[in-house]
């Protein structure tokens, strides 16, 4: 296994901001789970969020891609994939882009970013493919919380709502950290801050997470996106934000500087 260069990710090394880039290779279209603050059915030129894309690249339409930034601009030193849907509800499409990317440079750091429901499976691969980092989207830890979070969660064939569903995601996102942890894979727990719904849960949250090992938190504004049913909810405030990630930094090291 090749030893990775964190001094280069600009997600773990603010300095590495200014002097290197990373590529997110939009390969993964489909997503198995309903955030109520998603809404994928639209992209704008003169928008940029979570969920939409331009265009879904095929794997090795994916590297050509990479080679091309690459040429433009060598100093790209990570290459993510998160979407635009859920890297693992788009498996096939997102170990062959990754097999292919790790093929073409043995050295360049990859991550994958997923809210965690299929990953486990997946964990050894990962390792193998001396993935950087995995980051899990973890919202709530408990059900009561999560189902105002989940429309539904899509598990294989079965599909679960309400307080269910988010049982049932929180479940799988458990088994994802520790499998992940037991392949010595580097895990960062994203959370998207929701006034008046998880803002007071991220410090248990924290903690939980870090009883399996997680390594590093970051915590994300929620963009309110309208039509979608925790759209008329206010963007958190700075203020929130801060007293968000002061509740858990008691427990986990805090990203302050990644730009999502």
């Amino acid at each position: 296994m090749t030893k990775l260069d964190f001094s280069k990710h600009p997600c773990f090394n603010d300095a590495a901001r200014h002097r290197y880039g990373r590529i997110h290779l939009p390969v993964a279209p489909q997503c198995n789970i309903q955030c109520n603050f998603c809404d994928r059915r639209f992209n704008c030129v003169n928008e940029s969020r979570p969920g939409v894309t331009t265009s879904v690249l095929t794997p090795h339409q994916a590297l050509q891609y990479l080679q091309q930034a690459l040429q433009r601009d060598p100093r790209i030193a990570v290459v993510g994939i998160a979407g635009p849907g859920d890297p693992f509800a788009n498996v096939e499409a997102t170990l062959t882009t990754l097999q292919l990317v790790r093929q073409h440079d043995p050295e360049i750091l990859l991550c994958v970013a997923s809210n965690g429901l299929n990953v486990a499976p997946h964990a050894e691969e990962l390792a193998r493919l001396n993935v950087s980092h995995v980051t899990v989207t973890v919202n709530a830890t408990q059900p009561e919380i999560g189902r105002h979070i989940y429309a539904w969660v899509r598990d294989g064939r079965q599909v679960f709502r309400g307080a269910e569903a988010a049982e049932r995601l929180w479940q799988k996102q458990r088994e994802t950290i520790l499998a992940l942890k037991a392949h010595d894979v580097m895990v960062k727990i994203n959370t998207i801050l929701i006034p008046g719904v998880n803002d007071q849960h991220l410090g248990d949250l924290a903690q939980t997470v870090r009883s399996l090992g997680a390594d590093v938190l970051n915590c994300v504004p929620m963009y309110p996106v309208e039509n979608t049913p925790l759209g008329e909810l206010p963007e958190p405030t700075p203020q929130q934000v801060v007293e968000a990630r002061a509740q858990a930094g008691q427990h986990l090291p805090l990203m302050h500087h990644e730009r999502n």
